[in-house]
């Protein structure tokens, strides 16, 4: 079969994991204009993340939100911060707009996004 530029096999989808989280806390990253040092639960586990999220959110309206985290990401430093993990979001073309991506309902955290 004959691979198609820009198309992910079955295969590769299944690499990423894809969990229901709660943000715990927000808070600010000294410097840093656009991001949020975030704690969230997992259910099995706690963890920090680093996210761009500053300009579309307050950290009133981030804490216990409920989201949706890529978990098996590369950790990565971001302003002296390990950031393990990723938040996943919408956003519109120019990126005026950012909105989270959420469960339609309570489900536990540490669900697996299949």
């Amino acid at each position: 079969m004959e691979e198609v530029e820009g198309i992910v096999q079955f295969s590769e989808w299944q690499k990423l994991d894809l969990r229901t989280a709660k943000i715990l806390k927000a808070e600010e990253i000294e410097g840093a204009d656009k991001l949020y040092k975030l704690e969230i639960d997992l259910g099995f586990e706690k963890r920090t993340l680093v996210a761009g999220l500053k300009p579309y959110y307050s950290q009133e309206e981030l804490e216990n939100k409920n989201i949706i985290v890529f978990t098996n990401l590369a950790p990565r430093t971001i302003r002296g911060v390990e950031s393990k993990g990723m938040i996943l979001a919408a956003s519109n073309e120019g990126h005026e707009k950012v909105r989270l991506l959420q469960t339609d309902s309570d489900i536990e955290f540490g669900s697996r996004i299949s």
